[in-house]
């Protein structure tokens, strides 16, 4: 791994527009006019500036993740590191600061949600001490396919 020096912190608001350049180039895939427009963005990160998390290599945003907090327990959703930057450690100082927001709000527990073909998220995250839960099915019920 080699040692780059990687600032951590929660993202500012006028950052946001950067989110979606940032998850193009890192290959996730996003809706830019349902959950992930910067209008919604936007009012996520005013209700809870603490769970919008940057990483920053020289001023340069190459990694972000939003947290959530559902009132039970804390969820890490939408993280992203581009391709140029993975493989330094940023990933894993982002899934930290997460959990410190989180913790900060009482969470002891912490959930994500992987796509069944994205291995390198499931092994960074089994990395980072979270296991795979066999037991669980997920579902979806969206009322606009936009969401």
């Amino acid at each position: 791994m080699s040692r780059v020096k990687v600032e951590v912190r929660p993202l500012h608001t006028q950052e946001l527009r950067l989110i979606p350049g940032l998850w193009a180039r890192a290959g996730l895939s996003f809706r830019p006019r349902g959950r992930d427009s910067l209008t919604r963005l936007r009012r996520q990160l005013q209700a809870a500036p603490d769970l919008f998390v940057g990483a920053f290599i020289a001023d340069k945003l190459v990694g972000v993740a939003i947290a959530s907090d559902d009132g039970r327990k804390g969820w890490i959703n939408r993280l992203a590191v581009l391709p140029e930057a993975r493989r330094k450690g940023i990933a894993t100082k982002m899934i930290r600061e997460c959990e410190r927001a989180l913790e900060r709000r009482g969470h002891k527990l912490f959930s994500v949600l992987i796509e069944d073909y994205n291995r390198p998220s499931m092994k960074l995250f089994e990395n980072a001490g979270y296991r795979r839960e066999k037991d669980i099915i997920y579902y979806t019920k969206r009322v606009v396919k936009s969401y």
